[in-house]
């Protein structure tokens, strides 16, 4: 549902932020040390050479040309991708500084696209605040490119330089004249490097439009010439806006969306919240743009503003008094909210490589601060809402205390214990976590052929009967009653919500392996939507995988292959003599291949083709769950409508 983010700034309403005095040349920009790892060991500095490091490549220069928005000299972004594969970022910034710089020698503009650590990032008075990977993003990108061209617009020229796997072609020159600043860089990544090199319109696009919210004073185009498709992003009300855009097909508990912002030690808040009538909650946090997925310090502060005001606020107005009277915990206060907390700091300290998760610790009490008042004072303004919400609240602490006993029932029954194992899973032998793997595999059927198929040393089968219970629509009660689920959770291990302990988990792949057809992806949603809902942790660390099975076996005398697309059939094919006889087997579930079958197209770790699942863009994830497995039936029905044409594995 994506990677590197940035920030808005302050007075947002107004859509400008304090400009730094100082200026910003090439004596700011300061070179720690080279770049020559960078192609050697490419996966240290973008995470992988996959989809999801090519994308982070379009991220970090975009974060660039947003950190010029959040200084306050940049409110154009155009982002095009070309037809040759290659990919541009364009902005209206103050341009990349070009004159030379006092210690290197060098033009600043090659200093940057050359070194790493060489940035404007590293001079706090350049940069305010910023969310690049720390100065080493565009080097990056340079030295894992097959070619780079750089325009910057400045001091009345327009310059240019050309880069060949990071390494200049040409000297910095100037190209032209012009009255504009700004920086746009062209790139097209090295075959030799990333395991795919075409762009996903639908990734890019969606982190364009998440960094609109984020940033109202900013318009944000994109262009693919390819399809001649161009969209245009900027959104006046910022987070308030993507608030609404979360809850669109939801049933709202009161229609205004609260909103509050405040700014301490240079440390800038923002927060707008909504509650929705349903259970499930939906908290989004961001530090300079990047989308803290394992939340940190300002979710903590958050959490502890949105307790005690509106605990305060119940005290007040005495609404625990008499039959009312349940103890009410911070859970209670999150269900069925909305919302999302945007922070700007100018030092973050992020934990782990991949920036996910803040660690701040004055942030927590800053964030805490600005919340409570701000909530505060809404509620005493707001009294009717204030209400509207605490009755809610009274509702689902009454539903978590009937949900313990029921928790408590269950664990009598020894359901989370992983001693009890259920009867039909067939276990694996080795019990190192990290060399196991758990198949979820549809119907008794193909269970048989799996369990069959299998390495009984390291994969573990656990058939399911039926489409489990969608978690979207059903109460936690009911969820825990289900015998799937039970199932489910007793062979992961790690229970589920507040009990969740990846420590326990108890296998490094779980991997689910249906049908290519209608019910094997409706199967295939309702599991995502479980772990989705109640273990994120394990898509977050990378632990959730979609088995690839073949749709055809073709048959060409003794010789037989796969074909996992309709593309790959027809180019098979097309490799095929015409005097040759072809035999086409199309295959509508696992269980029409018998086990060899199985473990040669599906399941041995040399052939198979196993797609992770990312929480890359977990707000449009969480959009999508909601309309599909929801209930509201209108707004299912208009997504299906509009996406009918991009639908796979339609069973026909």
């Amino acid at each position: 549902m994506s990677e590197e983010n940035k920030a808005t700034l302050e007075n947002v309403d107004k859509g400008k932020e304090e400009k730094v005095e100082e200026s910003y040349d090439a004596s700011k920009i300061k070179v720690l040390e080279g770049a020559e790892a960078v192609r050697k060991r490419p996966a240290m500095y973008i995470g992988s050479v996959g989809k999801r490091g090519l994308h982070h490549m379009v991220n970090e220069i975009v974060d660039n040309s947003i950190d010029e928005a959040l200084a306050g000299y940049c409110n154009e972004i155009k982002v095009t991708l070309h037809k040759d594969g290659s990919i541009s970022v364009e902005d209206n910034g103050r341009g990349i500084p070009v004159d030379i710089h006092p210690v290197y020698k060098k033009r600043a503009l090659e200093l940057v696209l050359t070194k790493l650590h060489a940035g404007g990032k590293f001079e706090k008075k350049a940069y305010k605040v910023s969310g690049g990977l720390h100065g080493v993003g565009l080097s990056v990108v340079n030295a894992l490119s097959e070619w780079l061209e750089v325009w910057v617009k400045r001091e009345g020229k327009i310059w240019y330089q050309k880069y060949s796997k990071g390494k200049p072609v040409t000297e910095v020159k100037v190209v032209g004249e012009t009255n504009e600043t700004g920086t746009k860089v062209r790139f097209k990544p090295d075959p030799e490097i990333f395991e795919t090199t075409e762009f996903d319109e639908k990734v890019i696009e969606a982190r364009l439009k998440e960094l609109a919210y984020l940033n109202p004073n900013v318009r944000i185009i994109f262009e693919n010439e390819k399809t001649g498709k161009v969209v245009e992003f900027k959104f006046e009300g910022g987070i308030k806006d993507l608030v609404k855009e979360l809850n669109k097909n939801v049933q709202t508990l009161h229609d205004e969306i609260i909103y509050i912002s405040g700014e301490e030690n240079n440390v800038h808040v923002e927060v707008a919240l909504q509650y929705i009538t349903s259970d499930a909650s939906k908290e989004f946090s961001f530090v300079n743009n990047i989308n803290t997925i394992e939340g940190g310090t300002h979710l903590t502060g958050f959490r502890m503003g949105l307790t005690k005001a509106i605990k305060e606020f119940m005290e007040k107005e005495g609404i625990l008094k008499g039959k009312k009277s349940v103890p009410v915990e911070s859970e209670d206060i999150r269900d069925g909210l909305t919302a999302v907390i945007s922070v700007k700091v100018p030092n973050p300290q992020f934990e782990g490589q991949t920036k996910t998760k803040l660690g701040n610790s004055e942030v927590k009490n800053i964030v805490y601060r600005i919340v409570y008042n701000g909530l505060k004072k809404y509620l005493e303004e707001h009294v009717d809402i204030g209400k509207r919400i605490c009755e809610k609240i009274i509702t689902s602490a009454k539903a978590r205390i009937a949900a313990k006993r029921a928790r408590e029932l269950v664990r009598r029954k020894s359901v989370f214990e992983t001693a009890t194992l259920p009867g039909k899973l067939a276990d694996c032998i080795e019990k190192d976590p990290e060399k196991c793997e758990l198949f979820i595999v549809e119907g008794d059927s193909a269970g048989g052929s799996a369990k069959s198929a299998r390495t009984r040393e390291t994969q573990a089968i656990l058939p399911l009967r039926g489409k489990i219970i969608n978690v979207e629509k059903a109460s936690f009660v009911k969820i825990l009653k289900n015998e799937e689920i039970k199932a489910l959770i007793s062979a992961i291990g790690t229970g589920i919500g507040e009990e969740f302990d990846i420590s326990k988990l108890r296998y490094g792949k779980i991997i689910i392996m249906t049908d290519a057809d209608v019910d094997g992806a409706h199967i295939r949603t309702l599991l995502l939507t479980f772990f989705y809902r109640y273990m994120p942790q394990l898509i977050e660390r990378g632990h959730i995988y979609i088995a690839q099975p073949p749709l055809y076996k073709i048959k060409v005398g003794k010789t037989i292959r796969y074909a996992y697309s309709e593309e790959e059939k027809e180019k098979i094919l097309k490799e095929i003599e015409e005097d040759k006889k072809v035999e086409i087997q199309r295959y509508k579930g696992l269980g029409e291949m018998n086990p060899e079958q199985l473990w040669e197209t599906t399941m041995d770790p040399k052939n198979r083709v196993l797609k992770k699942v990312y929480m890359e863009d977990a707000i449009e994830a969480d959009k999508i769950f909601s309309i599909l497995m929801g209930p509201n039936a209108e707004a299912r029905r208009e997504f299906i409508q509009k996406h009918a044409k991009e639908a796979v594995n339609i069973d026909v």
